[in-house]
């Protein structure tokens, strides 16, 4: 993940990070081997450290994506790796817990099915994968501009659930969170940071309004909580 104005990762989450978060289940972190597909600057390994995992690692597809988190993040707990996300460079069945934040609509089109077949494989038995990914509805796609300018993918809980179904994996818990502080909060970024390469412009006053907006059921994003069966 390119970072182009030296951000680093904090334990202060809000709005949908703070969501995903405290979407997964403390007995799914504590004491758990766990694997973070896309993980960014890596703030959920901040999160899984405190929580009292046992090691996280998380992976992204270049070197470069991973600068920021191992600059930043120094704990026997964690490690960084390089690695493709349809293609894991680990075992089968060694992690308890995987976890991917907003990471599938950036997979080449039509290789879902490949992606949740090899987090899958690399799940123990009673296994549980955490996911987010954009929703399809039409003022979640409408006030994403990637969707406009990259045709960023929107996904639709039936036909998601269509391919979780196909890849072996089971459906044990479904949301769908977020609204317009989301979209605005989106915007927001964009903005702020290719515009004016800064942070978020109100960020406080953010962090309120989609704290409070994360409670209620949305619109604009889906998280599910898989399971691997014995």
């Amino acid at each position: 993940m390119r970072n182009t104005i030296n951000i680093k990762p904090d334990k202060d989450i809000f709005g949908r990070n703070l969501y995903s978060a405290k979407f997964v289940e403390d007995i799914d972190i504590k004491e758990k081997n766990i694997l973070d597909i896309g993980c960014g600057y890596g703030w959920f390994e901040l999160y899984a450290v405190d929580m009292g995992c046992k090691k996280i690692i998380g992976i992204e597809i270049s070197s470069k994506d991973l600068v920021t988190a191992k600059n930043s993040i120094n704990n026997s707990n964690v490690d960084f790796i390089v690695a493709d996300a349809l293609k894991l460079p680990f075992d089968d069945g060694v992690f308890d817990t995987v976890v991917s934040w907003e990471v599938l609509e950036h997979l080449p089109k039509d290789t879902e099915i490949v992606f949740f077949k090899e987090v899958r494989r690399v799940l123990k038995d009673n296994g549980v994968f955490y996911f987010s990914t954009p929703s399809n509805a039409l003022l979640a796609k409408i006030g994403d501009p990637a969707w406009w300018l990259q045709g960023h993918r929107h996904y639709k809980v039936g036909s998601l659930s269509e391919i979780i179904k196909k890849s072996g994996l089971s459906v044990e818990r479904l949301e769908i969170r977020g609204g317009i502080w989301e979209i605005i909060g989106m915007l927001n970024l964009y903005i702020a940071k290719w515009g004016f390469k800064r942070d978020i412009f109100l960020k406080n006053k953010f962090k309120i309004l989609q704290n409070e907006e994360f409670k209620k059921h949305g619109f604009t994003n889906i998280f599910m909580r898989l399971k691997k069966g014995a």
